[in-house]
Parts: structure tokens; sequence; C-alpha cells
């Protein structure tokens, strides 16, 4: 068997694990949301290249000219819509096939993906329309070629820095780093002569002769770079050669008084600490709350009461979506234990409401110099703090009724992909905008300050009932067990 022979029975392999998984009933919501979404996207990047077309006024190289500013935007788009070859590659380990061989079929499988080709929604219309202007056939299809290698190679790069970042999210500041480089110039200098200047160094080097081979051979490079990253790291991750046994466990007494509840507090602490895939979460979120709440408070981006109010939100609401939104996913990988004693799940759901609640203290404490600044009131972070305590986490939590994937804990490069249902994107939309669209509606109607009046009463309201809408769901989900634990069970790593 030749590798093209290989890889189309991978690419054929792969199609059918999608269509047998037991996620994949529940994540046709999520693909029509996810088709519908790059729709609308491909509409954008089309109105945008039409746009970029007209400016350029038949001259050759303003697509190339705004590369650093899409291949930045990608770079980010990546995190939602590319997962690494490794996932992929786990499951033909101990195939008699090269190793190599596979995660260079996934690696050119990335190259011709659709979503590269997606940006051909942009490229072409302008390349149509510096036709139609005028320009020569030649120097368009060199700068439609260059441009579309460019994604290629974005992709490449994005995988050496997402590999990266998944041992160790500090990996995140070179990758930002990295893409911050080519604006250096206007950092330095921020004149208008400058950007003329630096536009016109990435036109005369785009449409040079030697542009064409050296992204070719970047983009080979980093080929064989990732490939030989890739086959050291799914070793690592499978042989569990990089796990080292921990020198001191922490006991966390001060929960003994809480009884049961106090246990389930420890094991969601230890989680959050220890679990990579907890970690790597925690601390992105730490990371946006601090950059979005310095943003409002120091600067004049977010000057609106509308964009105050939903940064405030989001600011609060980050992790708990983030982290609830995959709620007993974790539990999944020992689910059977949690349902052999009666009532174990409410006590387990309540020292998670109890915990993501008392999270809040973290952005409330950040967000204090907005107040400082008087972009934010004191009544306005305990509206959002509470709202976020009661109301969201009682949306949110209904998604243990239906939630039936395993969360992988410690596995990062291999991990199975784990996409989101329909049910979990409409609650994630609706925690984000909904508390915005009722604070518009407030404002208009009776002002701010009896709307975050009204936010507090109704937060206090969910979080005092909390113990009635918990056991509505573990009701809710004891008549699902048999369904839930199956998928549970199907949907390990193991």
């Amino acid at each position: 068997m030749n590798k093209f022979q290989l890889y189309r029975l991978l690419r054929k392999n792969t199609n059918l694990s999608y269509k047998r998984s037991p996620a994949f009933e529940q994540n046709k919501w999520a693909k029509l949301l996810i088709y519908l979404g790059a729709g609308m996207f491909a509409l954008y990047l089309i109105m945008y290249g039409c746009i970029v077309g007209m400016a350029a006024k038949g001259e050759a190289g303003m697509m190339l000219a705004f590369a650093p500013f899409y291949m930045a935007i990608d770079f980010l788009l990546r995190f939602i819509v590319q997962t690494t070859p490794g996932m992929m590659v786990k499951p033909y380990i101990l195939q008699p096939i090269s190793r190599y061989t596979a995660i260079e079929c996934f690696l050119i499988g990335e190259h011709v993906s659709g979503y590269n080709l997606l940006w051909l929604c942009m490229f072409v219309p302008y390349s149509i329309i510096q036709l139609f202007a005028g320009e020569s056939f030649p120097l368009v299809m060199l700068e439609l070629v260059t441009c579309e290698l460019l994604m290629i190679l974005n992709s490449q790069i994005y995988l050496f820095f997402r590999t990266l970042i998944n041992r160790s999210v500090l990996w995140l500041i070179p990758g930002l780093v990295f893409y911050a480089l080519p604006f250096t110039p206007l950092m330095l200098s921020p004149k208008a002569d400058t950007f003329d200047k630096m536009v016109d160094m990435i036109i005369a080097q785009g449409l040079s002769w030697y542009a064409l081979p050296i992204v070719l051979l970047v983009i080979c490079g980093l080929f064989f770079v990732n490939r030989h990253m890739q086959f050291i790291f799914v070793y690592e991750e499978i042989s569990k050669k990089t796990e080292r046994a921990l020198k001191h466990v922490s006991e966390f007494a001060f929960f003994n008084r809480f009884g049961l509840i106090g246990e389930y507090l420890k094991i969601e602490l230890k989680s959050n600490i220890r679990n990579k895939t907890m970690r790597t979460r925690c601390i992105y979120s730490l990371c946006a709350v601090i950059a979005f709440s310095l943003l409002v408070a120091y600067t004049t981006i977010y000057d609106s009461e509308l964009m105050q109010n939903f940064w405030c939100l989001y600011c609060f609401a980050l992790y708990g979506v983030t982290a609830l939104i995959k709620i007993m996913g974790q539990e999944g990988n020992y689910i059977e234990l949690l349902m052999m004693h009666r009532e174990n799940i409410i006590a387990l759901l309540r020292a998670k409401f109890i915990f993501y609640s008392a999270v809040l203290i973290i952005p409330f404490v950040i967000m204090l110099p907005a107040v400082f600044t008087g972009k934010y009131t004191i009544l306005m972070l305990f509206a959002y703090m509470l709202l976020t305590a009661g109301f969201l986490h009682f949306v949110i939590f209904q998604l243990a009724v239906y939630n039936k994937q395993t969360l992988p804990l410690q596995l990062k490069v291999t991990a199975k992909g784990n996409f989101e249902n329909g049910m979990q994107l409409v609650i994630e939309l609706f925690a984000l905008f909904g508390p915005v669209l009722i604070t518009g509606l407030g404002y208009l109607l009776v002002g701010l300050t009896y709307t975050y009046i009204f936010m507090c009463i109704v937060g206090l309201a969910f979080i005092i009932s909390h113990p009635i809408w918990i056991r509505n769901i573990y009701t809710r989900m004891m008549k699902r067990r048999y369904e839930n634990l199956e998928g549970f069970m199907n949907t390990r790593d193991f």
C-alpha cells in the first residue's frame, strides 16, 4: 500500500469514526450551527475581498499587504476549528504501519482542509476585481497562490504553537508575540508614513520572484518539524513518560466540616489545580478577565454603556461558561461510582454550585480598578456577580441532564475531539447575550440603577432556591441515567 492509498484509507476511517461515534446524533445540531457560521463567515470574506479589490484600484499586492492582519485573526480562529493530528493518529499506533507515515497523512489533510480553502472566498473575488481593473493575469495568479499558501503556512505555524500550548499554556505568549512582530514598526513609530512604508515593503517582497519558493520551503520545513513534534509528544503521552509522582498531597482539611459536599469541593479544587484540561481552562479564563478588565479600566475602547455591561458580564460568566458547559464530563470517567450511592450526585452538584459561585469573587476583585476609574459601579459589579451565581448557573446546570460525553482529564495531544451539541451552543449564547438584552431593556424602561437592583433580586432568588432546582436536575438525570451511562462509557479515552 503506497502513501496515497494509505491517505485515502485514513480519511475514510476518520469519516466513519465520526459517524459511528455515540455523540454523532447529538452533534448534528452543533454541526448545523457550524455550517451556518461557516456560511456567514464566507459571506464576510467575500465582502472584504470585494472591498479590498475595489480599494486596490488595479494595483497588485494589496491583499498581500493585509496578510499580517488576517493571519493573526486566522491564528485565533483555528483554536475553534483545527485539532492536532495526535488525536487522530492514536488508534494507529499499534497498527503495522509507520507512525511517521500516519502523521504525515493527517498533516497533509490539514493542508487541504475545508477551512484553508474557505479563505479563497476572500482571495478569489479580490483577484477577479483585479483582472477587470486591468492587472495582468500572471501577477494576479501569483498573488492569489501566494495568499493561499500563506494560509497553509499559517496552519502549520498554528499547529506548532498549539502542540506546545497543549503541554504548557505559557507557550501562548510566544505565539501572540510572533504574530505581533509585523506590527512592531507601528508600535515604535505610530505615524501614517510608517504604515505606508510597511505596506510598500510587504507588497515589494510578496510579489518578488523569490517569495513563492521561500513560502514553499518554510511550509516544507514546518511540515517536518510538526511531524517530529507530533511523533515525540504522542509517544510520550501514551507511554506516560512525562508523568511525575506527587511530592505532596494537599488535604484541604478546612472542607472536612462540610461532610460529603466538602469532599466534592476538595475534588473540584484539586481537579482545577492538577488536571491539564481543567487547569488550562482556568488559566485562559483568568488571563482573559485580566486583559478585558484592564482594557475597560484604562482605555477608551469600550466606553459605551452597552459594551461596558457586556464585558462586565463576560468577565463574570467566562470561567463558569467554559467549565460548566461540559458539566459532568469529567465525572464521566467514574460515573458508575457516583451512581452506586443514592443522591450522591445531588451533593456533587451542590459542591459545584458553591465552588463556581465562590470563584466569582476573583473577577469581582480584578474589576475593582474599573470602579476606581469611574467606568463601573459597585452596584453594577454586585448585580452581575449575583445574576451569574444564581440565574446563569441555574441555566448552565441544566446541561447536567443532557451531557453524556466524557471529558479526558490528562490527555491533551491525543484526546478525542469533544464537540459541543446544539443545546450547549444555545445555552452559551444565551448566557453571554441574554443578560445584556435584559440590561438594555431595563435601561430603556426604568434606567440602569433599578435594572441592577432587579438583577440582584433575581440572582439572590436563584441562589437561595438552589437546593430545589438542583434536586429537580437530579430527578431528571435519573430518568436518563442508562442513556447517559452508555454515552459516558463509549466516549472515554482509554
